[in-house]
C-alpha cells in the first residue's frame, strides 16, 4: 500500500540534469539557431524570413498519416516514435515586398520522456498509473521505434579558456597556449606557439601551417610596433622577446595592408590580389577566435586576446607559470542531452534551409510561383535527428553517443541517465585521463566505473553532485559593468 509521503530523492536526481537541460534546448536555444540564420537567400530574388519556432506536445503518426496524442507506453508497444512536431513562422519577400507570414511544419523533434513537451509531464502517481506508466521512472530518455533510448553526458575541454602545456618535440621543449574557441556551433582551436628558436606561431583553422605572431597582430589593427608590446607585457624580461620577433620581420611587413597580403598568400596562394586580400580579411574575421566576434570591428578586441595568450606562453618559458592540468575538473565540461540535441538540430536544421533554398530555385526556373508550403520537405530534418538518435552516430563522427536505456532493474536506469562518457581513445594508454583527480570530489563517484579498456574513461556522477549552467558572458558583462566593475588600466609612469 503507497502512502502519499513516500519520498523517492533518486528518481529525481537520476534524470534532473538531462530535463532541464532538454527544456532549455525547446526553451530558448532552437530559436537561437533559427536567429543565427534569420533569412534564407536564394539566387532568384526570392528570400524567406525565418520567425518563431514552435514545438507542439508529444504525438505519433498512424499508418495511415494521422496523428495522435498518445502516452509513452503506447509508442513503447506498438514500437512507434514518440516524436513532437516543430512549426515555424516563414515570411516569403520578393524584391523588398513581403507577403503574408505562414507557419509551416519544419520536421519532428524527439520527444524526452517529463519534459515540458511530454504528454505525462506533471501528472500525479495516480494519473501516471492510469497511463500505464511507472510513477517511479525517472524520465530524461527518447522512445525512437519503440526503443528507449538515452543521451550520454559527454565530457569535454572547457570551451573559450586558455589551456597551457609544455611539448616536448626533437629533444626541444615548446610552450603552446591553446583555446577551442567556440562560437554558436562552431568550434576552432587556436594555438600560439614559441619555437626553440624563439619565435612565436599562430595557429588556426584555414591556415596552413603557422603564421607568425607579428604579422597576424598587425593583419588585426596593431599598426606600430610599441602598440604591439604595449598589447603584451611592459616587463623587461618580456618585452626583450617581443622585440626580438618584431626585429625578424621588420624587413618583411611594416603596415596592415603587407600583414594582410602576407596571409592572403598563404590562404588563396595563386589567386587575384584582391581575392587574396578579401580571403585573408575573411579569415581572420571567422576562423581566429571566433567567440570574440566574426565582425571586422572585432579584430582590435582579438589582438588583445592575442596578447594575453603570449603573455601567458612567455611566463610560461620564463618559469612564472605552470602548465595547466587539463584533468583539473574545473577546465572540464559537462555537455548534457540539451547540448547534445543542439549539435544535432543545427546541422539538420542547416540542411533543411539549404533543401528550402534548392526546392524554391527549383520552382521559379519551371515557371511556377514558389510556395513555402510545398518548399519545405519535413522528412530532410527529421530523419537526420532520428538516425542519429537510433544508431549513436552523432554530428563530428562521435559514436555512442545515444545508447539503448539499461533496464536491468531500476538502479542501472538511474545510473544510465547519471553516466559521463570521455571522448579519448579507448586504445591508448592515457594513464592520467583516467586516473581519479583529487577535484572529482563530491562530483565523480570514485568506485563506478568498468573494468578493462573503458576503465576510468567511462564515469558515473557522484549522488551529491549536481549542476551548474554556463550564462552567456554578453549578457553579464554590462550588469558589471552597470554594478561599477571597471577594466584593469595600467597608471602612466611617473603617477
Amino acid at each position: 500500500m503507497r502512502t502519499s509521503s513516500f519520498s523517492r530523492p533518486s528518481s529525481r536526481r537520476g534524470k534532473k540534469q538531462h530535463i532541464d537541460s532538454y527544456n532549455d534546448f525547446i526553451e530558448n536555444r532552437l530559436q537561437q539557431i533559427v536567429d543565427d540564420i534569420g533569412v534564407i537567400e536564394t539566387d532568384v530574388e526570392y528570400q524567406v524570413v525565418l520567425g518563431k519556432i514552435t514545438v507542439g506536445k508529444a504525438e505519433v503518426t498512424e499508418a495511415d498519416g494521422s496523428r495522435n496524442h498518445v502516452p509513452p507506453m503506447e509508442a513503447r508497444m506498438r514500437n512507434l516514435s514518440y516524436f513532437s512536431p516543430i512549426f515555424l513562422e516563414m515570411t516569403p519577400r520578393k524584391e523588398d515586398k513581403e507577403f503574408e507570414t505562414e507557419v509551416v511544419p519544419i520536421g519532428m523533434l524527439p520527444t524526452m520522456l517529463k519534459s515540458s513537451i511530454c504528454n505525462i509531464a506533471g501528472l500525479s502517481d495516480d494519473e501516471l498509473i492510469e497511463k500505464l506508466e511507472d510513477p517511479l521512472d525517472p524520465g530524461g530518455y527518447f522512445i525512437v521505434n519503440g526503443s528507449e533510448r538515452a543521451l550520454v553526458t559527454i565530457e569535454d575541454l572547457a570551451p573559450n579558456k586558455i589551456m597551457l602545456e609544455e611539448s616536448e618535440r626533437y629533444s626541444k621543449i615548446t610552450q603552446v597556449a591553446k583555446v577551442f574557441s567556440k562560437r554558436s556551433g562552431f568550434r576552432a582551436l587556436v594555438t600560439v606557439e614559441r619555437g626553440k628558436d624563439g619565435l612565436i606561431g599562430v595557429s588556426f583553422p584555414s591556415v596552413p601551417g603557422k603564421l607568425p605572431f607579428i604579422i597576424v597582430m598587425k593583419a588585426l589593427g596593431m599598426e606600430t610596433d610599441q602598440d604591439i608590446v604595449n598589447t603584451v607585457s611592459d616587463d623587461p624580461e618580456i618585452v626583450q622577446h617581443i622585440l626580438e620577433n618584431l626585429e625578424e620581420f621588420l624587413d618583411v611587413v611594416q603596415t596592415k595592408e603587407a600583414a594582410i597580403e602576407f596571409i592572403g598568400k598563404k590562404v588563396a596562394a595563386g589567386q587575384t590580389r584582391d581575392y587574396r586580400t578579401k580571403r585573408a580579411e575573411q579569415v581572420l574575421d571567422r576562423y581566429l577566435l571566433p567567440h570574440i566576434g566574426v565582425e571586422p570591428e572585432d579584430r582590435l578586441r582579438k589582438a588583445h586576446y592575442l596578447g594575453r595568450m603570449v603573455l601567458r606562453v612567455m611566463e610560461l618559458y620564463l618559469g612564472r607559470r605552470e602548465p595547466d592540468d587539463k584533468d583539473h575538473y574545473a577546465n572540464k565540461r559537462l555537455r548534457l542531452a540539451g547540448d547534445l540535441m543542439e549539435d544535432l538540430f543545427r546541422v539538420g536544421f542547416y540542411n533543411l534551409t539549404r533543401d528550402i533554398k534548392y526546392q524554391i530555385e527549383r520552382a521559379v526556373v519551371r515557371g511556377k510561383e514558389p510556395s513555402v508550403q510545398t518548399a519545405v520537405r519535413a522528412d530532410v530534418l527529421t530523419e537526420r535527428i532520428r538516425h542519429a538518435l537510433a544508431t549513436g552516430n552523432w554530428v563530428g563522427g562521435r559514436a555512442g553517443v545515444s545508447q539503448l536505456l539499461d533496464r536491468t532493474n531500476y538502479l542501472s536506469v538511474v545510473s544510465h541517465m547519471r553516466r559521463v562518457v570521455s571522448p579519448l581513445s579507448r586504445s591508448q594508454p592515457h594513464f592520467e585521463a583516467r586516473d581519479l583527480h583529487p577535484t572529482q570530489f563530491g562530483k565523480i563517484c570514485p568506485s563506478e566505473t568498468p573494468e578493462g579498456p573503458n576503465c576510468g574513461l567511462v564515469k558515473n556522477l557522484a549522488l551529491s553532485s549536481e549542476f551548474s549552467t554556463g550564462i552567456d558572458p554578453q549578457k553579464v558583462e554590462p550588469v558589471l559593468f552597470e554594478l561599477g566593475v571597471k577594466p584593469i588600466k595600467k597608471e602612466a609612469e611617473g603617477e
